[in-house]
């Protein structure tokens, strides 16, 4: 099947999701046509016919993972849970009682047991290996390596795996990191991500909205975002790229679903990740970069419920900030040539 062509807008990734969320009704998350007993979470969503992003603040107790969602296609309501695999934050389209995850349908994302949504519009799983560096994008002036971390489930004879962190080497050569901080015991009011541009702190006050920017002269264009209070920041460099990063962890319940075999050692915080790009060349690679390309075609069967892509060896990398994956096209200070703008969110 030919891959869609990265560069849609956004309002065209919506219509997409939507008509996604309305076709795999029955895999999403569990929706009823009545409103159940009482006592119901409190209050009711709105949606009026659009997409509503639900965390488990908007639930009210931390472990209700279900909201009444009224609109005036459904105006007795109905009661909707997020689906199993992105059980503290989901997309729920009120007007058909249907919620989906981000990741199944928002280009240039990747979630959880690294799960990516390509630039051609389809989501694939990558395993790759834990204690081991991948290079998800790579590009004459960008290379982005993710750090990823797990546990060894023999049964499967491979990792359960995150990625806790990503080493973004762009222009002539600097470093930026965005990583998830691993503890012991996860606090949702304390922040768990870190950052440094070539190798200094960046430091930004844990408030909403607060933003840094770097030395204007020095490094122009750079700047960080948090979008909450902790845990969740957007990482701009303009004209190049913006990446949103939030910090969850495994819980007691993803664990018992999944049987990731967490221990009482590690939360496994992990990142949740959003990519867009402007202005990729022909010619980037990478796990994620390539399905950027002009005319990519997906060698994957898409029709499978887990489609996965293997070839880890190609796109290991033997650091954080190396650029020495089989596939890289990183010149330092290379200049990006022949460029194709492209959108992910």
């Amino acid at each position: 099947m030919l891959a869609r062509r990265a560069g849609m807008a956004q309002q065209l990734c919506l219509a997409a999701a939507v008509a996604l969320a309305l076709a795999l009704a029955l895999s999403c998350g569990v929706a009823s046509a009545a409103v159940p007993p009482a006592p119901l979470p409190k209050p009711p969503v709105k949606g009026r016919g659009k997409l509503v992003t639900l965390t488990t603040k908007n639930f009210g107790h931390k472990r209700n993972y279900q909201v009444t969602c009224v609109d005036k296609d459904n105006p007795g309501g109905c009661y909707v849970g997020c689906p199993k695999r992105c059980p503290n934050q989901c997309i729920v389209f009120c007007a058909n009682c249907l919620s989906f995850c981000e990741c199944d349908i928002f280009p240039g994302t990747s979630c959880g047991d690294p799960r990516f949504t390509g630039g051609d519009g389809n989501t694939f799983y990558f395993h790759g290996k834990k204690d081991d560096n991948f290079c998800i994008v790579t590009d004459s002036d960008l290379h982005i390596n993710a750090h990823f971390i797990g546990n060894h489930n023999p049964d499967l004879k491979r990792d359960f795996t995150w990625v806790q962190a990503l080493g973004v080497t762009f222009g002539a050569g600097h470093r930026l990191y965005v990583g998830a901080r691993r503890v012991v015991e996860w606090d949702e009011d304390e922040d768990h991500i870190q950052i440094t541009l070539d190798g200094e702190p960046v430091d930004i006050d844990a408030v909403r909205n607060a933003r840094w920017e770097s030395n204007k002269q020095a490094l122009p264009g750079l700047s960080v975002t948090r979008m909450k209070d902790v845990n969740t920041v957007a990482v701009e460099l303009d004209g190049v790229f913006r990446i949103s990063a939030n910090a969850v962890p495994i819980t007691e319940e993803d664990d018992r679903i999944h049987k990731y075999g967490k221990t009482g050692r590690d939360s496994l915080v992990h990142l949740d990740l959003g990519f867009q790009f402007h202005n990729l060349t022909r010619d980037v690679d990478g796990v994620l970069g390539q399905t950027y390309r002009p005319g990519y075609v997906t060698k994957l069967d898409i029709r499978k419920k887990m489609p996965i892509m293997g070839g880890a060896p190609k796109y290991r990398s033997s650091g954080l900030f190396t650029t020495d994956c089989a596939v890289s096209r990183f010149r330092r200070g290379g200049v990006a040539g022949g460029g194709v703008t492209t959108f992910a969110s």
